[in-house]
């Protein structure tokens, strides 16, 4: 789920610069920053696609490896191997 504020229109989703004023009436606009045109609602639906993949891979069970310690001097466990069965 992204940000309700989120500004997806007028953030270019090409650049990322975010225009300050952008009244619902202006469905086209240039980026003053990189020159991209930008169909208002394609451009919308670019940055929250890119939103939500952003938010879905934050939240994927990406957790660090477990890391058993081992006490400062002990010596790793010494014990018999198993015979391979037949």
């Amino acid at each position: 789920e992204i940000d309700r504020w989120f500004p997806s229109s007028k953030r270019c989703s090409n650049c990322g610069y975010i225009a300050e004023k952008m009244p619902l009436n202006i469905r086209e606009w240039d980026c003053p920053s990189c020159g991209t045109h930008h169909d208002r609602d394609i451009n919308a639906s670019k940055n929250i696609l890119a939103a939500g993949l952003a938010v879905s891979v934050c939240r994927a069970t990406i957790r660090p490896e477990q890391i058993y310690s081992v006490k400062a001097g002990a010596e790793p466990r010494k014990g018999k191997k198993q015979k391979p069965k037949s």
